[in-house]
């Protein structure tokens, strides 16, 4: 919706001024009284989205079931445009009222626009009904099922947006080709600023934050400037760039920032972009309800608070997450929880108050994408036993930290189950998409970060009476770290493109395909780093050996390469066979 919404304001057509009506706004066949003997309309009803305004409006919102999402089939049993059923067709309908209303052959300037504007329209109407389905004071009793409407509806939006365009992108139309490189001058003028901050601030409190984790006596707090670094970002707008509904940025542009802060361990959370917190703040963002983003989400954009998410289980394969074996059990007005959780990142903060936690029911009769829930459980909860902190090749990412967790009859308010029990799975798929982005985003900052240090390293260093950089060996390290980087580059670009015009589904085999290979090309980059350093790149004197154990680590997280794998095949293979059909 969010992208639909900014390709329609960035492509408002020119104002009739020639005819201005009176426009219904809702104007559909059901919403006609026709007269009993006579052909012709007595009654219109539903008058609440009437405005003054062009009447194409009309025209085009009742030819939307001509542009109708599959996956919706209300009204698939009619052939739209059969001449047997005495249907017209779209271009039959559109043709005849333009004759009867003075306009004339000439076609419809900007008719997808008034198209993708009917949809955007219906999709919000949606979305209402089911919010008020959530309240509890929605009229009509299938009220729910209208949140699985609204998604379907907003991509036919776009798809009409952005029709008959092919393009190795997705389906763009010219003008997007040439100006997926050239963001927004908003987005342009905060990559300057963010360049500048890290320059000024971020860079040089490196030495300090390293220093500050490694010592034992310190790591498990934050370090003092970490706090004072936000409320400078805070200042100069810096801040939740992740969030388009917040930042107001495509994640096309927040891709080129997200590079920037990759380039240092800490550095996201400096402008309350890092992990896990923006996959939270997006599930609450468009899943919570009223109190649940008054008392969490609210604190979290605000940085006051940090958070951690619970899904990873040591007795069992979680890249399968059917097999999940933590118990959310209702008990009245409370749901109880009883499990074990680890490498539940971010939960070793002294200012992580609150984590979602995912687990399933013990109802065995219920489908098993229909038994996990996701509820907000705050950490000084009683039953919450912090087990221990996982290391990470021997590093234990304090104060952020990846701890097991043991959760024994652990009791929270049912209310704190967010969109409603057995939508676990709706919810991850819903987290997946720019989640998982994020990662890749920021891993080819890490990985531009260590290309610079393996060239710089190579200029001073002398071996056999000469520079390393004059040797063909380092040379050819060099050239391949170059050309992988911007070949990973352009596929978190192109997934990003994908989700902002054609939505997280459009882009899952794009989203697939980049955490596969950023991740290798990021630890490879970093190796060849390593091995420009000689023993300096293993040790504390560079940030080369913890820059790859986040590399390393990634290629498990959210996923191993081999559940992606299997995912771009199947996707491919069903491409291959729909296109034969």
């Amino acid at each position: 919706m969010e992208s639909l919404f900014s390709w329609l304001e960035k492509n408002v057509p020119p104002i009739n001024t020639q005819k201005t009506a009176l426009v219904h706004g809702d104007f559909r066949l059901d919403n006609l009284i026709i007269h009993p003997t006579k052909f012709c309309v007595t009654a219109v009803l539903d008058w609440e989205l009437s405005t003054l305004g062009d009447p194409i409006l009309d025209l085009a919102y009742s030819c939307i079931p001509y542009h109708w999402p599959k996956e919706l089939d209300f009204v698939s049993k009619f052939s739209l445009g059969s001449s047997a059923m005495g249907i017209p067709s779209e271009e039959e309908f559109v043709s005849t009222y333009c004759k009867l209303s003075g306009l004339g052959n000439t076609p419809i300037q900007h008719w997808n626009y008034y198209l993708a504007l009917s949809f955007f329209r219906l999709a919000a109407m949606t979305q209402g009904i089911y919010s008020r389905a959530l309240q509890g004071n929605a009229s009509a009793e299938n009220a729910t099922s209208f949140g699985n409407y609204v998604e379907p509806l907003a991509s036919a939006g776009l798809k009409l947006a952005l029709q008959d365009q092919k393009s190795p992108l997705g389906k763009l139309n010219s003008s997007t080709c040439s100006n997926i490189f050239q963001p927004s001058p908003k987005a342009q003028m905060l990559y300057k600023k963010m360049k500048a901050f890290m320059e000024k601030y971020v860079y040089p409190a490196e030495q300090a934050f390293y220093q500050h984790v490694s010592n034992p006596a310190t790591q498990w707090n934050v370090p003092p400037f970490i706090e004072d670094l936000k409320t400078k970002a805070q200042t100069e707008g810096l801040w939740n760039l992740f969030l388009p509904g917040v930042s107001g940025l495509s994640q096309l542009e927040y891709a080129l920032l997200a590079e920037i802060t990759g380039r240092c361990p800490f550095a996201p959370e400096v402008f309350n972009c890092s992990a896990p917190d923006t996959g939270n703040m997006e599930v609450l963002h468009l899943y919570g309800n009223t109190e649940q983003k008054k008392a969490w989400l609210k604190p979290l954009l605000k940085g006051d608070i940090r958070s951690a998410f619970c899904m990873t289980e040591p007795d069992v394969a979680s890249s399968d997450a059917t097999n999940m074996e933590c118990e959310i059990r209702r008990d009245g007005n409370e749901v109880v929880i009883n499990g074990r959780k680890w490498w539940s990142s971010g939960a070793g903060d002294p200012r992580c108050k609150i984590a979602i936690v995912m687990g399933c029911s013990t109802a065995q009769d219920m489908p098993k994408h229909k038994r996990h829930s996701m509820v907000l459980v705050p950490l000084d909860a009683p039953g919450i036993t912090k087990v221990r902190p996982l290391t990470v090749f021997g590093y234990n990412d304090a104060p952020h930290g990846h701890l097991e967790l043991e959760f024994k009859d652990v009791r929270v308010p049912a209310s704190n189950v967010i969109l409603g029990e057995g939508r676990g799975f709706e919810i991850a798929q819903g987290r997946l998409g720019p989640g998982r982005i994020h990662h890749c985003m920021r891993l080819i900052g890490l990985a531009e970060r260590s290309l610079e240090l393996m060239i710089q390293r190579s200029l001073d260093r002398v071996a056999f009476g000469k520079r390393l950089a004059e040797k063909g060996m380092v040379q050819q390290q060099i050239a391949l770290s170059r050309i992988e980087i911007e070949q990973a580059r352009l596929l978190v670009l192109k997934a990003a493109h994908i989700i902002d015009t054609l939505g997280n589904k459009a882009a899952r085999k794009q989203i697939a395909i980049a955490k596969i290979a950023v991740p290798r090309m990021a630890c490879d980059v970093i190796d060849r780093a390593i091995q420009v350093h000689g023993g300096k790149g293993v040790c504390q004197d560079t940030p080369l050996a913890n820059f790859y154990s986040q590399a390393r680590c990634l290629r498990i997280a959210d996923g191993p390469d081999e559940v992606h794998l299997e995912a771009v095949a199947k996707l491919e293979l069903k491409e291959a066979l729909t296109s034969k059909m």
